[in-house]
Parts: C-alpha cells; structure tokens; sequence
C-alpha cells in the first residue's frame, strides 16, 4: 500500500501541475493584435484576435479605437459572414501628407456587431482582420483600445497600457509593434513600403494585405505553438518530479523491509 507520505506527495504534484495549466490560460485570454509587429512607413493587414472569457455569455460585439495622434489614411475591415462592420471618421486638426496629398480626416472607431443568432461562444474565439497604413515612422508602437461586450451586458475593456518595468495589466490595450523598414536600396524604405504608393495611388492597397496573409498566420502559429509546449513541459516536469520521488520512496521502503 502506498505511505502517506507519497500519496501527499503525489497529490502536491498534481495540484502544482493543475496551477501551472491555470495560470497559462490567462495568457490566451486576452484581446490582441496579430501578427503583433510591422515595419513603419508601410502597410499591413492584423487580426484583432477575441477570445471569449465568460463561461454564460457570448460576444456579441467588439469596438476598437484607433490612435488619432497617429492616424492612418487607409483602414479598411475585410467582410466576416455573421458580423456587421461599422467605421467612423474624425477630422484631423492637422492634415496628414500621404503620397502628396492632405488627408483631413481618418478613421477613429471600428465597431464589429454581432447579427442576430450570432455570437463567439463561450470556449471560442474569432478574429476581425483589418488592413492598415501607412504605418508611422515617428513611433516604435500602435495602441488599439478595445470594448468587448457580451449577451448579458457586460462589456471588458481592454484600454489598459503596459509601462516599462512593470507587471503586465490586467486588462492590456491591444499593441502593434513597429520597427524600422529594413533597408532595400540604401534609402532605408522596405519592398513594403516601395510597392505601397502604387496600390494606394487608386484608394485599394489590396497587394500589401495578401502579402502579410501567410506571415500572419505563420506568427499565429508559432506562437499559440510555443505556448502550448512550454505549458506542456512544464506540467510534464512537474510530474516527472514527482514520479521520481515516488519510486525513491517505494525503494527507500522495501530496503527498511
């Protein structure tokens, strides 16, 4: 028969593995923007990614601000069956120079509702894919503050940004990195950002979209990947742990036997 010793050891391995598979959840739980980072001065397409964390309720609606002390020309919602894309406008109180030209006005909210019958269930997740730019060059990152509200009426509102040197919050804005453009011909411009203006040139900028499909979905997958196989070994580590004291023990017994 099994001591009590090894038996209460056993027990705190499992209940250690079961807290770390816990607190790994959260990390998938959170409203974000995918891939999470871009070159500056070009365009791109992003996925606001929303999971949904109410075991009762669905999402039904999902409203994301756009920073308007960076503003971009372009933004435009590819179609999604079920889900209903609203833009809205704000004028600029100072002109932004695309390719020559004033843009006065750029987009300050996109809000995605939910048709009738249509939700994110509890247990699942959806993404609303937007095409973006040009992206600044005068700032390392886009912060994109969302509402995301539920059939009951609760509404979680990620608007919260992160500062250097402290803990992640609780309910963190979605964020965009940006890097500088990788130089292509010595003038510090991306092969992003030099086929941009052709494709912006008739209001479209379609082909840098269709370009950042594949690399969007292989960020997606490498990183759901890495966090599940570092939960994983973890856990797995946990109860290899745990295991090898088991045997010590039950060898430890049958010598004092």
């Amino acid at each position: 028969m099994r001591s009590l010793p090894a038996r209460r050891t056993a027990a705190v391995a499992l209940a250690a593995a079961a807290s770390v598979v816990a607190l790994a959840g959260p990390a998938f739980a959170h409203v974000t923007v995918n891939p999470g980072s871009a070159e500056q001065g070009g365009y791109t397409a992003v996925d606001f990614r929303v999971p949904n964390e109410n075991d009762a309720a669905g999402t039904v609606k999902l409203e994301v601000n756009l920073p308007l002390d960076h503003p971009l020309a372009s933004v435009r919602t590819q179609p999604l069956p079920g889900w209903t894309a609203t833009v809205e406008k704000a004028k600029l109180d100072k002109p932004l120079k695309v390719h020559g030209n004033d843009v006065n006005e750029a987009v300050s909210k996109i809000t995605w509702t939910a048709d009738a019958g249509v939700k994110i269930a509890p247990g699942q997740f959806q993404e609303f894919r937007v095409s973006l730019g040009p992206l600044p060059t005068d700032t390392d990152k886009l912060v994109f503050k969302a509402l995301q509200s539920y059939e009951n009426g609760d509404v979680v509102r990620w608007i919260d940004e992160a500062k250097d040197g402290q803990p992640e919050p609780a309910k963190p804005a979605p964020v965009l990195k940006l890097s500088k453009a990788a130089s292509a011909d010595g003038h510090g411009v991306s092969a992003t950002a030099s086929a941009t203006p052709s494709a912006a040139a008739d209001g479209h900028g379609h082909g840098d979209a269709a370009k950042n499909d594949t690399a969007s979905s292989d960020d997606k997958a490498s990183d759901s990947t890495a966090r599940v196989l570092g939960v994983v070994g973890i856990v797995v580590g946990v109860i290899g742990t745990a295991v090898g004291v088991l045997g010590l023990r039950r060898r430890s017994g049958g010598s004092a036997s």
